[in-house]
């Protein structure tokens, strides 16, 4: 079977580093493989597991598409398409659902880390994971670019997989990992929380934003007290070092001398980190401004008919394998009342 790579985004807001860095530049660099075809989804439906406002969800998948775009994903050599183009995707998820154990379900971390802080935790938030599995196993994807923060929910897609294969027969290959080479970028005011764009702005990094805003983000970054020649780092320089290692790895390297010599000064930490960073998303942000919606909907058109036909066939045999009654299309397609009255 060909190489096949599946990952997902979730629209939720603009792009931040950590995006960029932990996952969208490894897809990109991933369509250089002419043996590898690579799948890559905006998953809207995910985005509802959480509250969301209606009017915010299509702008929002249209502009994570153009981000996606200005990154480097190409139409011409990976499939881009939105998750609820397909409609295979939620019906899998329930046929995934019965051979997914409650426990599970509940032992999921970021269910247990959400459902604790919201005041209404739905039930699309715990079965968040079938449906992530759904994502995967329905392209019968044989890699999936993770972070070490999805090992745990693509862990439990391969064991989905390995159930439903182990009643049904064999229908799905394991998707392995193709570990992401930066570990999470975290909150620059919090390092102790995973960069993100829920709450204030101040915890992330925009791919786009401007580069004033950039450089006041990374000088307002919290470090500690002050170099010395502990081997311990503290979490918030570990951070800096970590997006100066992704942006420019060989000064990288050099500041590491210096901070382990207890002479590196934090401020010249973080003007090398945001003159790099900026130098990497500099590129990014000028051919952001030359897309337009347009460009985005013909995207997730091409992607959406590339998508559908592989989906097509992984349900027809999904089908077949727990025994549902096959009709004809134009059977199925057509639904007809029928009254009839009686006479007493």
């Amino acid at each position: 079977m060909a190489r096949r790579i599946f990952s997902g985004i979730q629209p939720t807001g603009s792009m931040h580093v950590g995006n960029y860095l932990g996952a969208v530049r490894s897809w990109v660099a991933l369509q250089e493989d002419k043996a590898a075809e690579c799948l890559y989804c905006v998953v809207d439906y995910h985005a509802i597991s959480a509250s969301h406002e209606r009017n915010e969800l299509a702008p929002r998948s249209l502009e994570l598409t153009l981000d996606l775009l200005a990154c480097g994903i190409d139409p011409e050599r990976s499939t881009l398409f939105l998750q609820s183009q397909v409609p295979q995707h939620c019906e899998l998820a329930w046929i995934l659902s019965s051979v997914t154990s409650y426990g599970d379900l509940q032992r999921m971390t970021q269910f247990k880390d959400k459902s604790s802080t919201q005041g209404f935790a739905s039930s699309a938030l715990l079965t968040y994971p079938v449906l992530m599995a759904a994502d995967i196993l329905l392209y019968k994807t044989t890699q999936v670019p993770v972070g070490d923060d999805q090992r745990q929910h693509l862990e439990l897609t391969q064991e989905i997989g390995r159930r439903f294969n182990l009643v049904f027969g064999e229908t799905f290959p394991k998707p392995e990992p193709i570990w992401s080479k930066a570990t999470r970028v975290m909150s620059l005011a919090d390092p102790t929380k995973k960069m993100s764009k829920t709450g204030d702005a101040k915890h992330y990094v925009g791919v786009f934003e401007e580069p004033d805003m950039v450089k006041r983000k990374v000088r307002g970054a919290v470090t500690d007290a002050g170099p010395t020649r502990s081997t311990v780092m503290s979490p918030g320089v570990a951070n800096l070092f970590l997006l100066l290692e992704q942006s420019a790895p060989a000064t990288s390297e050099t500041l590491m001398v210096a901070y382990r010599e207890g002479t590196l000064k934090y401020t010249d930490l973080k003007e090398a980190v945001a003159i790099n960073l900026l130098a990497v998303l500099g590129p990014l942000r000028e051919r952001r401004k030359e897309l337009s919606e347009a460009d985005a909907r013909r995207a997730l058109e091409r992607g959406g008919e590339q998508a559908r036909p592989i989906a097509k066939r992984t349900m027809d045999e999904v089908r077949d394998r727990i025994g549902l009654l096959r009709m004809p299309r134009e059977a199925s397609s057509v639904h007809v009342c029928r009254y009839t009255s009686r006479t007493t």
